[in-house]
């Protein structure tokens, strides 16, 4: 028997009100729908960093599947600082939404706990990546572009794939560029994703796809990175989002405007950064695709998980097609 088209528009209407209710604790939004990322509350700086009887004192906390953690994971590998940072994981739990430990870490199973013993207040979410001082049990820095810039200063390990992301001579760039994939691509393919109206989805899919054509033509003169022939921070700012391109952001996120594979000086810088060494550890795709689809249930109530090539299957294929 038909559902009577009264009862499918009060169906439509109470899950509206109960999805923008769910969005609003997920990811807050201005008036017009726009997403509007909350402030980092933990700023201070890292001076340095020892061990204590071979233990590092400061502990780098990641979730595989934050893009903004796995810029941070990135630095601390190709700097080679296993033996000054350590590094702990959460994982999401779908159930909850929120990160915990697999085993207790510093006596805390949820992240939510750790934040607490900072100091953090009730309403206050816990997030990825961040520092811990285990001296001072304290939270020294939630704010990973801040947390991949005092990486960076510290001295390079023995096997570093770079002994500095930010060489004096291309600072000016660096931070153009950051600024841009900062606005519009990292935080880009949220506001497209998260969006509240039609409007705010597609503004925020414009200055995305114009922000990665800009990409695109610096890259299409045969350099290897983008900022020219040395690796830098602006790379590790990019290859987050656009290595989880295909297992979240084109699907879950809407960012389906063009394939990855329209834009080819991208798509092969993307396998260039890939083949870094140290690099593929970090990049569980499977994992990416499994938290985002069973996690982020305002955007998939179903929580169905659709198959997809893992990056490195994607990264073997003979793209672009000219």
């Amino acid at each position: 028997m038909p559902i009577p088209p009264a009862v499918v528009s009060v169906a439509r209407q109470l899950w509206h009100g109960q999805w923008l209710v769910l969005m609003n604790g997920l990811a807050p939004a201005d008036r017009k729908g726009n997403f509007q990322r909350r402030p980092s509350d933990f700023r201070e700086k890292l001076h340095g960093s020892d061990q204590d009887q071979g233990v590092p004192r400061h502990v780098l906390i990641i979730g595989q599947s934050c893009p903004w953690a796995h810029r941070t994971w990135l630095v601390r590998q190709l700097k080679d600082l296993d033996d000054v940072i350590d590094l702990a994981v959460v994982q999401p739990n779908p159930a909850t939404g929120r990160w915990v430990f697999s085993q207790p870490f510093a006596g805390c199973q949820q992240l939510m706990d750790l934040y607490g013993r900072s100091g953090a207040g009730p309403d206050q979410r816990a997030t990825v990546p961040l520092l811990w001082d285990r001296h001072k049990e304290q939270i020294v820095n939630n704010e990973s572009a801040e947390i991949i810039e005092q990486l960076d200063a510290l001295p390079p390990g023995p096997q570093a794939v770079v002994t500095s992301l930010q060489p004096p001579a291309l600072r000016e760039s660096i931070r153009t560029w950051s600024d841009l994939l900062q606005d519009h691509v990292n935080d880009g393919v949220y506001r497209c994703g998260f969006a509240r109206t039609q409007e705010a989805h597609q503004q925020a899919l414009d200055q995305l796809f114009a922000a990665l054509e800009s990409v695109e033509q610096a890259l299409s003169d045969g350099r290897p990175w983008i900022c020219g022939e040395k690796l830098t921070m602006v790379d590790v700012r990019l290859f987050p989002t656009l290595a989880r391109w295909e297992a979240a952001y084109q699907d879950l996120f809407g960012c389906s405007l063009r394939p990855l594979w329209s834009f080819p000086s991208l798509w092969w810088w993307r396998r260039r950064f890939y083949q870094l060494p140290r690099v593929a550890t970090t990049c569980p795709s499977h994992t990416w695709r499994q938290d985002y689809f069973s996690s982020l249930f305002p955007l998939n109530p179903s929580a169905i998980v659709p198959k997809a090539p893992s990056l490195e299957a994607l990264l073997q294929l003979s793209f672009p097609i000219s």
